[in-house]
């Protein structure tokens, strides 16, 4: 009986092993970052908006630059959203793992839940003003009373045109004494101004160059001249989820280098980018757009993935001001959690 029992041992051991050789996942061939968190994952859940300025995160799409450093077999579910704030709450409830979003309306929901951090930048600058071509506004002091849309409350545009009327001692206010604010999506806008239903507008590209394009709209403050910073503000970062950050580390390094080789493609490739970039606005929209446009959009854009985190710590201010961000006092503002660029500094360093 005993060495029945010893023969009996040996061959599940022997078993256990070779079950075990048997279940273990292949690491993917194609050289894709983090070999074994990347078997490991099924779906990524990648947000992006239905914007221009958010040109790298097409061309990632459109070149299968996330399938080249997340390895063939995770699945990537795209969710395209029109503004900041439902982006942000979708991110806050694991509703999607990272995504590309604005400073304004993150750094406000960041504040509340705590549960995502800010990974790379992507874009500086990239938004105008603009006044109705029958206005009689010239310039920032002409804005008196009149009516001026922004693309959501609370959002990066707003809190940059709240800084630009500050710069001019101007004050937002709901009568004619100052400047009234009134949210309305990007394409509602462009309808609103056709129609004279407001009489300007901080807008991101493209649709301050249609406007004026199509005569109905003038630029009177350029890019790189909207605050913070002259247009160097970020104003499309890439964030991701504190679970994701956890499990899948490697995941969002090869996120992180997937917007840079991006970038890179766009300032080496711009004509191929225009078009990747019209696909991916296609494919998110249902509607394409005028290269021309595309092209005039991009050259308003200063494309990094460095992020200053001055620059979004006066915007979170300016969100304090404005009630965006209750129970905070700016002299208690502290945002160093919120900006985690550990793995950017990674990627740069080739690791």
């Amino acid at each position: 009986m005993k060495k029945w029992s010893a023969l009996l041992a040996v061959v599940l051991t022997a078993s256990l092993a070779l079950s075990a050789c048997g279940s273990k996942t292949e690491a993917p061939k194609d050289g894709a970052a983090g070999a074994n968190k990347t078997a490991a994952a099924k779906t990524v859940r990648l947000g992006i908006f239905k914007n221009v300025t958010h040109a790298p995160g097409y061309v990632a799409l459109e070149q299968g630059l996330f399938k080249k450093y997340w390895g063939e077999n995770v699945k990537i579910e795209v969710t395209p959203f029109d503004n900041g704030s439902d982006f942000s709450t979708a991110l806050a409830t694991d509703q999607i793992d990272l995504g590309f979003v604005g400073p304004g309306p993150s750094t406000n929901q960041f504040l509340k839940s705590k549960n995502f951090r800010v990974i790379s930048g992507s874009n500086n600058g990239g938004a105008v003003v603009v006044a109705g071509k029958d206005s009689g506004i010239n310039s920032v002091k002409d804005l008196v009373g009149k009516t001026v849309a922004i693309p959501t409350k609370g959002s990066t545009n707003e809190i940059s045109l709240r800084l630009l009327l500050k710069q001019n001692n101007l004050n937002v206010t709901t009568d004619k004494s100052g400047v009234q604010l009134i949210a309305r999506a990007p394409a509602d806008t462009l309808v609103a101004m056709r129609q004279k239903e407001i009489d300007a507008t901080l807008i991101p590209e493209p649709w301050g160059t249609q406007m004026e394009q199509e005569g109905i709209g003038k630029v009177i403050v350029p890019w790189d001249q909207v605050p913070p910073n002259n247009g160097n503000y970020p104003l499309t970062i890439l964030v991701a989820g504190d679970k994701f950050l956890k499990d899948n580390r490697e995941l969002a390094k090869g996120a992180i280098q997937a917007n840079a080789d991006a970038i890179d493609f766009i300032k080496k490739n711009p004509d191929k980018a225009y078009e990747l970039i019209n696909n991916q606005l296609k494919a998110l929209s249902g509607k394409g757009m005028d290269t021309a446009l595309i092209k005039a959009a991009i050259s308003h854009l200063n494309l990094t993935t460095d992020v200053s985190k001055e620059a979004i710590e006066e915007m979170a201010r300016v969100s304090i001001e404005a009630g965006y961000i209750k129970d905070v006092k700016k002299e208690e503002l502290d945002l160093s959690k919120f900006l985690d660029l550990s793995l950017l500094n990674e990627v740069k360093q080739g690791k």
